[in-house]
């Protein structure tokens, strides 16, 4: 009898197992997403967030990008308004010398004097990259001449510096003031 106990129990476990185990209706698949719907909702969050770090690393990049030219900037121009300041010293030493009696022995070391002041200043602007624009000949360029006057003559072409009344300057390629110039105009 023993036996026929242990036999009815061996029958009903593997029932009991059968009754435990989940039974997959339509329903319930409907509402769980399928393994490879998941898989594919994952990959795309990755993918997601792949974008977002290269975009961010790019923004970044361009940040570190902008900030380092705006830094090249402003050491290249720093001395824009100093450089600025000291055109009206060039500008009046070679007035001086230009309205100078040369013919006069007792101001020859004066005018040599004021010569070699306006060359250390031109020379010492210079090495700051400040470079004189002097367009006499040259076609007249808005961008760097300021016309004061426009005067007829036959001998050049039109629209063509004759003569510069003010010296113009550029720091590092941007004009720091523009020359003002006398242009050629047609006949």
């Amino acid at each position: 009898m023993a036996e026929e106990q242990d036999k009815t129990q061996n029958q009903e476990a593997p029932e009991e197992v059968s009754q435990e185990a989940p039974v997959e209706t339509p329903e319930a698949a409907e509402a769980e997403p399928s393994l490879e719907a998941q898989l594919e909702a994952a990959r795309q969050e990755a993918a997601d967030a792949k974008e977002q770090a290269l975009r961010a690393a790019a923004e970044a990049q361009n940040a570190r990008r902008r900030a380092e030219k705006d830094a090249e900037n402003a050491r290249k121009f720093a001395l824009e308004k100093f450089a600025g300041d000291m055109l009206a010293v060039v500008d009046n030493l070679d007035r001086a010398l230009a309205s100078a009696d040369r013919e006069n022995d007792t101001l020859k070391p004066v005018l040599e004097g004021v010569e070699l002041t306006l060359k250390a200043m031109v020379d010492a602007l210079a090495r700051h990259n400040v470079e004189q624009i002097d367009p006499t000949g040259e076609p007249f360029n808005p961008e760097f001449h300021e016309a004061m006057a426009m005067v007829p003559n036959p001998n050049v072409e039109p629209n063509t510096v004759i003569d510069v009344m003010q010296k113009g300057y550029t720091l590092n390629g941007r004009l720091l003031r523009a020359a003002m110039v006398v242009v050629a105009k047609g006949a």
